[in-house]
C-alpha cells in the first residue's frame, strides 16, 4: 500500500473509526489505542476492497471486533467502567465532536445489543439492512433491537430529566 494511499484511508475514516471505538469503550485513550490498531490492520492485511462501502464496512467491523477483543482483556475486567462514574463527574468527560448531547450519552450507556444498532443507525446513517450485514444478525433483530433500545433511551432520558427537575 502506498503512503499516499494509506493517508486517504486514515484521513476519510479516521473519525468514524474513533467515534464508533469512542462508543464502544467510552474512553478517548482507549479509543485511540483501538484506531492504531485498526489502521495497523490495515496496513498489514491491505485488502482489495471492491467499492468504498465495503472499506467503509470492514473498517468498522475490525473496529468493533478490536473492541471486544479489547474488552475481553483481563486487565479491562479489572478496571471501573463509564457506568461507575457518578454523575456528578460525567460533566468531565466529552464526547469527541459534540458539544452536549444528552441522548448520546444514555445510548453510550445502554448494553451492546442496543447501543451498537441505535448508534450505527442514528449517528452513522446506516441502514437497518447495512447494520444487520455489519453485526451479522437478522435485520428482524436490528428493528426490535432499535425499538427496545429506543424506549430505554427514552426512559433514562426521562429519568435524568426527572432528577434534575427536583
Amino acid at each position: 500500500m502506498e503512503k499516499t494511499q494509506f493517508e486517504n484511508y486514515f484521513k476519510n475514516y479516521y473519525a468514524l473509526v474513533f467515534r464508533i471505538a469512542f462508543s464502544e469503550l467510552k474512553s478517548h485513550a482507549d479509543a485511540d489505542d483501538i484506531v492504531q490498531d485498526v489502521f495497523l490492520k490495515l496496513l498489514l492485511y491491505q485488502p482489495a476492497f471492491e467499492s468504498t462501502e465495503h472499506e467503509k464496512a470492514w473498517l468498522i467491523r475490525i473496529t468493533i471486533n478490536q473492541c471486544k477483543d479489547y474488552q475481553k482483556n483481563k486487565w479491562n475486567n479489572s478496571t471501573i467502567g463509564f457506568e461507575h462514574i457518578p454523575e456528578s463527574e460525567k460533566a468531565y468527560f466529552k464526547v469527541p465532536h459534540v458539544e452536549s448531547d444528552d441522548t448520546l450519552w444514555a445510548v453510550l450507556e445502554l448494553k451492546e445489543s442496543y447501543r451498537r444498532p441505535l448508534y450505527l443507525f442514528y449517528y452513522e446513517d446506516y441502514s437497518i439492512k447495512e447494520i444487520a450485514a455489519l453485526l451479522h444478525i437478522p435485520e428482524n433483530t436490528v428493528k426490535t433491537n432499535l425499538k427496545r433500545g429506543r424506549e430505554q433511551v427514552k426512559k433514562l432520558l426521562d429519568l435524568s430529566e426527572h432528577k434534575r427537575s427536583q
